[in-house]
């Protein structure tokens, strides 16, 4: 099965880039984050047309998550348990075959400190609560999505750019690794440790064409999960194509 995370930064701006990719690529199931849409205008047709079940957890003008899936589609949560006055579109799960699959759109958390950095912690910690859940649960699991996150300084093509960043946080970082450290695989460095692997280049000052990138996409794998991962790649290609949006995707296979 092939699992793909893709921050497409707005469905409306890019529905073409999107199912390009989709045709191109050929997934089983794509996470979307930052559809940017409700719910009732996003163009699931577009997307069926092309083989695919389709879940949204929609919000207007920003965040918002999808779930893309040639197989059926069973058990959908919207939102991240252990907040219910938290209105922001940014987890959806489902089962698909016997994988249970988390996309996510992690708070950015800028400016630093402030509430919006505040709002990011407590959501890691929301984030460390369901991790740990899922290793109960002892199920092929993943949490996958833009985690806003740069987990170590070779993950960023200068990170000293990023020095008391929200994305590079001491706080954000040890978070992040608490969650890890529980028994999750990052897909990626588990299969290639070399850096320059980005998935997200900004659109100011000619980031793509100097490879100023960050690494801030990432696949979280239970054991039971990593026990059966085959591959982890970056389309790294879809930043150059026509108005592209500023991350690529990031996909595993994983022997289901």
């Amino acid at each position: 099965m092939k699992i793909a995370s893709y921050n497409i930064n707005g469905i409306k701006a890019r529905l073409p880039r999107l199912l390009e990719w989709l045709k191109e690529s050929d997934v089983d199931v794509a996470l979307l984050q930052e559809i940017k849409s409700q719910d009732a205008p996003f163009p699931r047709e577009a997307i069926e047309d092309l083989g695919y079940n389709v879940e949204t957890h929609g919000q207007k003008g920003f965040n918002g998550v999808a779930i893309l899936s040639k197989y059926p589609i069973e058990d959908v949560v919207r939102g991240l348990p252990g907040d219910d006055s938290d209105e922001q579109a940014r987890w959806i799960e489902a089962s698909i075959k016997t994988v249970r699959i988390c996309g996510l759109y992690l708070p950015n958390g800028t400016p630093c400190p402030g509430p919006k950095f505040d709002y990011k912690l407590a959501w890691m910690q929301r984030l460390y609560d369901r991790a740990q859940a899922l290793l109960q649960g002892e199920e092929v699991a993943l949490m996958a999505g833009d985690y806003n996150i740069i987990p170590q300084p070779e993950d960023a093509h200068n990170i000293e750019d990023w020095q008391g960043d929200a994305l590079y946080h001491p706080k954000s970082v040890a978070a992040y690794r608490r969650v890890q450290n529980l028994g999750f695989t990052d897909a990626l460095r588990a299969l290639n440790p070399a850096p320059l692997t980005y998935t997200f280049w900004d659109f100011q000052a000619g980031a793509w064409n100097r490879n100023n990138g960050i690494r801030i996409d990432h696949f979280l794998l239970s054991p039971q999960a990593a026990d059966r991962l085959k591959a982890c790649e970056i389309d790294r290609h879809m930043r150059g194509r026509e108005k592209p949006s500023d991350h690529v995707p990031i996909w595993v296979e994983l022997d289901i």
